[in-house]
């Protein structure tokens, strides 16, 4: 058996003496949930639900409107409050605004119920020596950045009310996504160091697979600005972009920097050019340790080149609600998959 498929145990010195397995089960859920989070999310945004709760109570927020005068006092801050009210919807009636209340109420109710789901099983874990002096820090950081996902959310939110923003800020709205794939990809790695088996990877692949994951992360990040500004639905042409190799409004902002943030024509553009730099690299690596027998790199170029076909489908189609969200699902699922690439290839032997 050759170095590259040989497997080796992976346990590592943070995992506890007993209840190993409960631990891993809970972060695989907490995981799980952060996923449907990020899915709940995507449907808040995509049917501009996010700016229908104007007030942050991490507590009492938790009590949707429960009478009509409650469902009236709640519509009323939001066409006050919000430009979006008056700018886009200004003709909604108060039963219309109910449907959009409950996909921002339930994206913040499920963010409430993963902290309980974290903090209630974290508690029996540390009170009945379920842990360690090593994994405990990972789970506070855990912790506080759940923690401090709620607050960016509402920073998020924020930028909408009292402002003449018809949306989230874009930039606000990669921060909040960006962090919850970092949470998730940090309750994956985690799951993999408490018990997974590290298959022997080849030294060289090393720094590529540390490459990967910065592409990929900044790959998710620039679709992240292209859905807040619902560029995918302004440009809908490809390969090529309103006719274009390079669209006449790449540049068009002043001052320049905001190109890069608020511009739907630059943001797409360098979203699909990062996409065809990452297959570039995942195809050139599932071809280059092939004899390896090293699966993982085929299975990681599989997931970039289905991602990019959905890709290409959901801009074509003008973004609607199912593929933008099964476009995103998957985006996650490639995020895993390269963690999972870094992760097996810290055991690569010089």
């Amino acid at each position: 058996m050759s170095e590259a498929v040989a497997i080796s145990p992976s346990l590592s010195p943070m995992a506890p003496a007993k209840g190993v397995g409960m631990v891993r089960a809970w972060l695989l859920l907490i995981a799980l949930m952060v996923y449907l989070m990020i899915l709940v999310g995507g449907a808040t945004r995509l049917t501009d639900s996010g700016l229908s709760i104007t007030e942050w109570q991490p507590l009492l927020g938790a009590i949707p409107p429960m009478s009509d005068a409650d469902w009236q006092d709640a519509f009323h801050k939001y066409q006050t409050m919000t430009a979006q009210a008056q700018v886009l919807n200004a003709g909604m009636d108060v039963n219309a605004f109910r449907g959009i209340y409950w996909w921002e109420w339930s994206h913040r109710q499920l963010g409430r119920t993963i902290g309980v789901v974290f903090l209630i099983p974290f508690l029996f874990f540390w009170l009945t020596g379920r842990t360690t002096k090593k994994l405990m820090p990972h789970l506070i950081v855990l912790f506080v950045l759940g923690g401090l996902q709620g607050a960016i959310g509402w920073w998020m939110v924020a930028s909408g009310v009292n402002s003449e923003l018809t949306s989230v800020a874009p930039y606000r709205l990669m921060t909040h996504f960006g962090l919850a794939l970092l949470i998730i990809a940090y309750c994956f790695w985690l799951w993999l160091e408490l018990g997974s088996t590290r298959r022997a990877a080849p030294a060289a692949a090393k720094p590529w697979v540390n490459a990967i994951i910065w592409i990929v992360g900044v790959q998710m990040a620039l679709g992240a600005l292209v859905a807040g500004l619902d560029a995918g639905r302004g440009y809908t042409d490809w390969p090529l972009m309103s006719g274009k190799v390079i669209p006449e409004t790449l540049w068009a902002l002043d001052p320049f920097w905001r190109n890069f943030f608020e511009n739907e024509a630059t943001t797409q553009f360098l979203h699909r050019l990062t996409a065809y730099g990452l297959l570039g690299v995942a195809g050139w690596c599932a071809w280059t340790f092939r004899a390896t027998h090293w699966s993982l790199f085929a299975l990681f170029g599989g997931l970039v080149v289905a991602q990019a076909v959905l890709g290409i489908a959901t801009l074509t189609h003008a973004a609607p609600l199912d593929m933008s969200l099964t476009h995103q699902a998957l985006g996650v699922v490639v995020v895993l998959a390269a963690t999972r690439l870094v992760w097996t290839a810290r055991g690569a032997k010089a």
